[in-house]
C-alpha cells in the first residue's frame, strides 16, 4: 500500500452519493520504492448564505455552531466529520484532508445574523464539525475574524481544537473567558508523539496541545481537555496520564468520547489500522465491537458517545475516578447570555432614529 506522506487516510474511494464508484488499486507496475507525487492541499471559497448551523441532536450539548472550514488538513483518521465531504461529491478519504473550503463572507454573515431583529442569544460552539484552527488559519484568519465579531457583540461561545494556534487568540479568549463569555477545550488523544503522528498527522504535537492549555489558562480562559476518541486497545491505557498532564497544564474540566465508526469511517479506520498497527488490528477491532453491541458502530443516540458493555463501562469508571483524582471536576459555569449587545454600528439604519 502506497501512502501519501503526512496524510491519515490510505485511500480516496468515491463518496457514497456518486452514481459511479472509483477507487485506485495497485496493478503491479509501480515499484515499491517509487515516490508518489505529494498530495497538495487546495483551498476553495464557499459562498454560503448563513454561517450559524443548527442541530436538534439530543446527545449534543449545543444547538448551534459555526465551522469556519469544511474538510480538515489535520487528517485524523477517526474523524467523525469525514462523511460530510460526500455531500459535496468528494471522498471522505484523502479528499477530506486535502480539499478544504472556507467562508470568506463568514464575519459579515455572522454579524448580519446576530443583528437580526428576531435573533435570540444562546451559546454558539465553534468547531463542532471540523477544527477551526487549520494550518491555513495562520494566513486566512477566518476563525480569528469570527471571534472578533463575537467579542464585538459580547456573544458567549465555546471552542474546541487540536491546534496550539488557538493560543494566538488568547487576547480574545482570555478577557472573554474572565467575563463568563468564552470557554475552550483542547483535544489530546495520546502523549505518544509517534502514535499522534500516525493517527493525526498534521495536528499539533501532544506537547504543543498541553502548551495551548497552559497559555489559555494563564490568560484567564476556562479550558478543559478532551480525551477523544478513546480507542480500546490503542490509546485507552493513556487515559489517566493524559488527564494528569492536562490538569498540570491548567485544565479544570475533562470529557471523553468512545471511538465512533459511522459510514465510510469504519472502512477508512480499518484500512489505516491494518497498515499502521498491523500487530494489534484484530484486537482493537474486537474491543471496539465489544463497546457497540457486537457491531462496528451503533448510531443509537442514547449510547453512541460512550458505548455499552463491560469495556465501555470500565472506560467510564476509570474516567470518573481520574477526573476526581486530578481535580478536573470543576463546576460547569454556564456562559452569560445576558451580556449580549448589538453594537450601534451593526443595527439596521432606521433603528438609529428610533
Amino acid at each position: 500500500m502506497q501512502t501519501a506522506k503526512g496524510r491519515g487516510a490510505r485511500s480516496n474511494a468515491t463518496g457514497r452519493y456518486e452514481p459511479e464508484q472509483h477507487e485506485s488499486f495497485d496493478d503491479g507496475w509501480t515499484t515499491d520504492d517509487a515516490q508518489a507525487a505529494p498530495l497538495r492541499t487546495t483551498l476553495t471559497p464557499e459562498h454560503a448564505r448563513t454561517i450559524i448551523a443548527r442541530n436538534d441532536s439530543p446527545d449534543i450539548g449545543f444547538d448551534r455552531s459555526i465551522n469556519p472550514y469544511k474538510g480538515c488538513e489535520h487528517g485524523c483518521i477517526y474523524c467523525y466529520a469525514r462523511p460530510s465531504h460526500a455531500w459535496m461529491g468528494l471522498s471522505p478519504g484523502l479528499d477530506f484532508e486535502s480539499k478544504l473550503f472556507f467562508k470568506p463572507e463568514g464575519p459579515r454573515l455572522l454579524e448580519q445574523e446576530l443583528a437580526a431583529r428576531r435573533y435570540v442569544c444562546k451559546r454558539i460552539h465553534i468547531g463542532g464539525n471540523t477544527d477551526p484552527y487549520q494550518p491555513v488559519e495562520r494566513e486566512l484568519k477566518s476563525t480569528r475574524s469570527i471571534l472578533e465579531v463575537m467579542r464585538r457583540f459580547n456573544h458567549p461561545f465555546s471552542i474546541i481544537t487540536k491546534s496550539v494556534l488557538i493560543a494566538r487568540d488568547a487576547d480574545i479568549l482570555g478577557p472573554m473567558g474572565q467575563a463568563g463569555l468564552a470557554s475552550a477545550f483542547v483535544s489530546i488523544t495520546t502523549l505518544d508523539r509517534g502514535l499522534a503522528r500516525a493517527m493525526e498527522p498534521r495536528a499539533s504535537t501532544p506537547a504543543k496541545r498541553l502548551e495551548a492549555i497552559s497559555r489559555l489558562a494563564d490568560a484567564g480562559c476556562p479550558v478543559g481537555v478532551g480525551f477523544a476518541p478513546v480507542i480500546p486497545g490503542l490509546n485507552d491505557h493513556e487515559l489517566e496520564s493524559v488527564l494528569e498532564a492536562a490538569a498540570k497544564a491548567g485544565a479544570t474540566r475533562a470529557m471523553y468520547v468512545t471511538l465512533r465508526l459511522p459510514l465510510e469511517i469504519k472502512d477508512l479506520f480499518r484500512e489505516w489500522l491494518a497498515d499502521a498497527r498491523p500487530d494489534r488490528a484484530a484486537r482493537v477491532m474486537s474491543l471496539i465491537r465489544q463497546t457497540r453491541g457486537g457491531r462496528d458502530y451503533d448510531a443509537d443516540w442514547s449510547q453512541r458517545m460512550k458505548g455499552t458493555g463491560p469495556v465501555a463501562e470500565l472506560i467510564g469508571a476509570r474516567f470518573k475516578a481520574a477526573v476526581k483524582r486530578y481535580g478536573l471536576d470543576a463546576p460547569l459555569r454556564p456562559l452569560d447570555e445576558t451580556q449580549f449587545r448589538i453594537p450601534a454600528d451593526a443595527r439596521p439604519q432606521l433603528e438609529l432614529f428610533g
